[in-house]
């Protein structure tokens, strides 16, 4: 008796002193700036974007300067990931893998529409179209997510989902940036995508991209992968702008999805730490797959969900309050590990995960800086104080090997760009006529 009662105070302890311990995290600090006020309206209805790095106090020019020098190292300097091929191709390639993916194209393009780097955006979608695109077949028009670059010999035929959404929104971008009268007809090349997937009826098992009577976006177009999903992949304001310039008749079905990934995100983010899992089902419960075997993990997929809601917040502010309390709820559970060193891999309850993704050769938690830098991107919703410290944390992070020797100028350095560009209100939706 007395041993079940140790146990049973054992277990009461650990919960009040969880409990407290959740407390202290909840509570703001003091900073100078005061507490932090995301705007009300989003970018699509006020046209303006925000510029945290500014509000925060750093110069304008200096603000431009660090910009430039992520654009640099990642895609022009001694350690980057965009190498030329010929007079009119270019690849991203995830050195640590030894491939191209079809993320990193589409992650290229989508900086160079951003930053109107005409050239280097046509040099990717040339690539991609001639090496990573299916032409013909069950496959058509869809991509393969892996391939070797010196080759372009496939690794895999089959697609990712959220490779499909970028080529389709990045070419959608172009088409209202540059025209389509120059040498690519960008709107044609999107509908090229978005037509074929509405053809794909389970033909030697590929299917639609979105499953459609779920109206959310699979983890694969095929059998396998139709029935489940990845929560990165969740691009609500990626579905506002397929309703709105994509012009194929599924204007209605897209903003349905929009709203649906949005209510899928409230089920998908865990109620007290924010966090979510790399796989789950379609109403957000995890699941393991593959080399992901338990279930209810945060590893490296899931760092790009808080940059995903920062940016639908900032677009459309459709679901602002869920937002808001989102952006507390993770970046208090980050901030009571340390703000400068929590991990980059949990249990969905903040605790280590058994299961500890590899990458590069190594196997260990770090702070890594591309989960520095979206959980950064998440202040654009902050409404404390503390939001102001993730901003100066990216602000004083750099792309450089860690002390290990571990380097990944490709996740890390992509991620970063991407929420230097958001704080710093460089990524936008791209307008027809946009200069």
């Amino acid at each position: 008796m007395k041993k079940w009662l140790c146990l049973i105070m054992f277990f009461v302890t650990g919960l009040i002193v969880s409990a407290q311990n959740l407390s202290d995290c909840n509570q703001d600090i003091d900073d100078k700036r005061g507490k932090m006020a995301p705007w009300e309206k989003g970018a699509h209805e006020s046209g303006k974007y925000r510029n945290v790095f500014l509000e925060a106090g750093y110069k304008q020019v200096d603000i431009d300067a660090k910009l430039a020098k992520a654009y640099y190292d990642t895609f022009e300097g001694p350690s980057k990931v965009y190498f030329e091929v010929g007079d009119t191709m270019a690849y991203v390639s995830d050195l640590k893998n030894h491939d191209a993916r079809t993320e990193g194209l589409s992650y290229g393009m989508m900086v160079a529409v951003q930053l109107n780097k005409k050239d280097v955006f046509d040099r990717l979608w040339r690539w991609t179209k001639n090496t990573m695109q299916h032409h013909g077949g069950a496959r058509d028009a869809y991509f393969a997510w892996s391939v070797k670059p010196e080759t372009g010999k496939h690794n895999s035929e089959g697609s990712a989902s959220d490779g499909e959404l970028y080529f389709i929104t990045d070419l959608l971008f172009a088409s209202n940036r540059w025209g389509n009268k120059t040498s690519i007809n960008y709107y044609a090349e999107a509908r090229r995508i978005l037509d074929a997937m509405w053809k794909k009826d389970g033909t030697d098992g590929v299917m639609n991209v979105i499953n459609v009577e779920q109206k959310k976006i699979t983890f694969t177009p095929d059998k396998g992968g139709y029935t489940w999903t990845d929560p990165s992949y969740y691009l609500p304001a990626f579905m506002e702008i397929w309703s709105e310039y994509a012009k194929d008749g599924h204007e209605k079905f897209y903003k349905e999805c929009a709203d649906s990934a949005r209510v899928f995100l409230h089920r998908a983010c865990d109620s007290q730490t924010g966090l979510n899992s790399d796989a789950t089902d379609f109403i957000g419960k995890p699941r393991g797959f593959g080399n992901r075997p338990n279930p209810g993990s945060f590893h490296f997929d899931s760092w790009r969900v808080p940059m995903n809601i920062a940016m639908d917040y900032s677009w459309y502010g459709k679901d602002k309050e869920w937002q808001k309390d989102y952006s507390k709820r993770i970046q208090n559970f980050l901030f009571c590990k340390g703000i400068n060193t929590f991990d980059d891999q949990f249990n969905l309850d903040g605790s280590k995960p058994a299961f500890i993704m590899p990458a590069g050769g190594f196997r260990k938690l770090r702070h890594s800086l591309g989960f520095v830098a979206t959980s950064a991107a998440a202040s654009i919703m902050g409404t404390q104080a503390k939001s102001w410290k993730f901003v100066d944390a990216v602000w004083n992070a750099k792309l450089e090997p860690y002390e290990d020797g571990y380097f990944d100028p490709y996740y890390d350095g992509l991620l970063y760009l991407f929420s230097l560009m958001h704080l710093s209100g460089n990524y936008r939706i791209i307008l027809p006529g946009t200069k």
